[in-house]
């Protein structure tokens, strides 16, 4: 009720000066049309008895006009062409209604066009001095001195909103930009003093407190570029979200935030057949294997919101099924949901689910990952990764379902580790079993995950967090990387376009350098790589590559009509009595936990894995006991 009093005292206010500015207009014009001297007495008797018409016809333009929606605190042009429209219907009405009803030669005409230039100033001027004023408060109190980097539509958004807010801890100083057309110019009363090289300089010579980078269209290399000027200048910095989020949600200065390693990994907003996809969930069966882990728990989510009729997740971790299984109830009320607690070695259970639900489609992302831990489990990475998916497989195909998509990785390639191997075996199973097969068997083959589970960055987050050392494998070493949505939404484009035996490669961009890694997040931690972070190199862990590869030599790539979406035209044919044979004599072998058995015949079905093999151990017995577990 105070509010709404509030409102209608302040209109009230407001609509009251406006009324005491339509005489003192009138009379101002008749004083202009009578060059500032004195107004006959004849006229002057007239234009006070024609005060009260003409007060009531702009009372009414005003209203009607809309002049009271607005509030003075925030006028704006829209505020400024409401005034000029109603001035100028009611100088018209006016007009008419005089010289209809008193004649040509009661009033000058020219004293209508005075009254209307002087109206317009006498609302509108009042109005953006009172913003001003208010804008401009915040000069007489303790505020942050902010930089704002981007003097395009988010960083003018940014400034109004800042100067806007006269509570608030940060008053805008001045921009950067790199767009040289911009230098000199004012934004929002605040000048461009230069480009992005410029930060450094700028800050020293505007006493600035803290600097905000508006740009959020920007590429991932611009942004790397601007954070490096930031971090150079020793003061901290906050960005807007990336324009995607922005889009999403009309937020602003609520929605800075640190730049996180992830914007400095990032890429660029990938481009979807949504309208494929769509056709291929909708309405259909989906089951994804691992579902409660980093790829499975986002291919959960994506699915959940294409509307399928139902969604069966298979997850043996108890917690991971606990949270994906409560997130997606809380979110999708109406999505048909089983969660069922169980292992994908277990074939009893395997089948029991295919039978029980007959999937469409299968998402098969439950795998163990963790390379140097795997080089010690050999028997648990072959069961699982290989004879697991297997069991998937040959259950998939036993109860006709459509597709069937595994998801792989980059160290399948000329593997050099027991993880990498147990997933090249699943692939040149599942390659070789589509065309045996009426379900159709599609590979995605990709590298890091940013933030899932065991992978370098919450484990360098970690120990940033404890204050150090940073434990880097070696100086050169590289990795691939892209966002866990990234990779799960490409994941069902390509289910959605497969049509059998493919292997799909993600494009992951360049590989990036894992020491430059480590030092970056160091400084958007707000310390110095070397100086308050240590960084120590431990030497590569087991089954460690210096540098990972996406696909085999002689696998020649072949672009699709989707970005980022790569085809590997080789097809990894192999001797399918022979290979199943081996596969039998494996699957003994992991049975007697004969683990030398097993290397061996690992290494039969895929010859470069030998030489890679005795290459990783010699490198890591010396850093055996340093092997740092996330």
């Amino acid at each position: 009720m105070k509010n709404l009093f509030d409102r209608l005292r302040n209109r009230t206010a407001a609509l009251i000066h406006d009324l005491m500015m339509v005489p003192l207009a009138w009379l101002g014009a008749c004083w202009l049309r009578f060059n500032l001297e004195t107004i006959p007495p004849p006229f002057w008797q007239k234009a006070l008895a024609l005060l009260p018409l003409i007060l009531a016809v702009y009372g009414c333009t005003f209203v009607y006009f809309g002049l009271y929606r607005g509030i003075w605190r925030f006028a704006s042009m829209h505020d400024f062409m409401r005034i000029l429209k109603a001035v100028t219907m009611g100088a018209v009405l006016n007009a008419a209604l005089i010289l209809l009803l008193f004649g040509v030669e009661s009033v000058p005409r020219s004293a209508f066009i005075l009254h209307g230039l002087l109206l317009v100033g006498l609302l509108g001027l009042p109005r953006f001095l009172y913003r001003w004023i208010k804008d401009h408060s915040l000069n007489y109190k303790p505020a942050n001195r902010v930089l704002i980097v981007g003097a395009g539509q988010a960083g003018e958004a940014l400034a109004r909103e800042l100067l806007q807010n006269p509570a608030g801890d940060y008053y805008p100083v001045v921009f950067v930009d790199d767009d040289l057309h911009k230098t000199g110019t004012e934004v929002r009363g605040l000048r461009v003093v230069g480009r992005c090289k410029a930060i450094p300089q700028v800050i020293s010579r505007y006493d600035i407190d803290l600097i905000f980078i508006a740009i959020p269209s920007a590429s991932t290399e611009e942004l790397r570029h601007i954070v490096g000027l930031c971090e150079a200048s020793g003061k901290p910095f906050r960005a807007l979200p990336r324009l995607v989020d922005l889009l999403q949600r009309h937020a602003l200065a609520h929605e800075l935030r640190e730049v996180s390693i992830e914007d400095l990994l990032g890429r660029e907003p990938i481009s979807l057949d949504w309208e494929t996809i769509r056709r291929q969930l909708v309405g259909r069966t989906v089951l994804i294997s691992g579902g409660g882990g980093s790829i499975g728990s986002e291919l959960c989510r994506q699915v959940a919101r294409l509307a399928p009729a139902t969604l069966i997740i298979i997850e043996h971790s108890e917690f991971n099924l606990y949270e994906i299984d409560r997130e997606l109830r809380a979110r999708f009320p109406a999505l048909t949901l089983h969660s069922h607690l169980g292992d994908v070695c277990d074939v009893t259970a395997v089948n029991y689910w295919m039978g029980l639900y007959r999937p469409q489609i299968i998402f098969h992302a439950a795998a163990y990952k963790h390379v140097p831990l795997l080089e010690q489990q050999v028997r648990e990475a072959i069961r699982n990764n290989l004879f697991g998916t297997i069991n998937v497989a040959k259950a998939a195909n036993l109860h006709a379902c459509q597709t069937f998509v595994l998801i792989s990785t980059d160290k399948a390639v000329n593997p050099s580790n027991v993880m990498g191997a147990s997933k090249q075996l699943a692939e040149m199973y599942c390659q070789n079993f589509n065309y045996r097969s009426s379900t159709h068997f599609v590979i995605v083959r990709f590298g890091n995950v940013m933030d899932s589970a065991g992978s370098v960055i919450p484990l360098f987050r970690q120990q940033i967090k404890q204050g150090g050392p940073v434990t880097v494998t070696h100086p050169d070493v590289s990795r691939y990387f892209m966002t866990i949505p990234e990779a799960s939404q490409l994941i069902m484009q390509a289910g959605a376009v497969g049509r059998g035996g493919e292997i799909y490669v993600l494009d992951m961009g360049m590989p990036i350098n894992i020491r430059y890694l480590a030092e970056q997040m160091i400084l958007l931690s707000g310390k110095l790589p070397g100086k308050d972070i240590a960084i120590e190199y431990i030497g590569l862990r087991p089954g460690e590559k210096l540098h990972e590869k996406l696909f085999h030599e002689e696998e020649e790539l072949k672009s699709t009509p989707y970005p980022k979406l790569l085809l590997a035209q080789h097809c990894q044919l192999v001797d399918w009595p022979r290979f199943i044979a081996t596969l039998d004599l494996l699957r003994e072998a992991c049975k007697r936990y004969d683990e030398k058995a097993a290397a061996g015949l690992i290494e039969t079905l895929i010859p470069e894995f030998q030489a890679g093999n005795r290459s990783a151990q010699r490198t890591v017995v010396a850093v055996q006991d340093r092997l740092v577990m996330s």
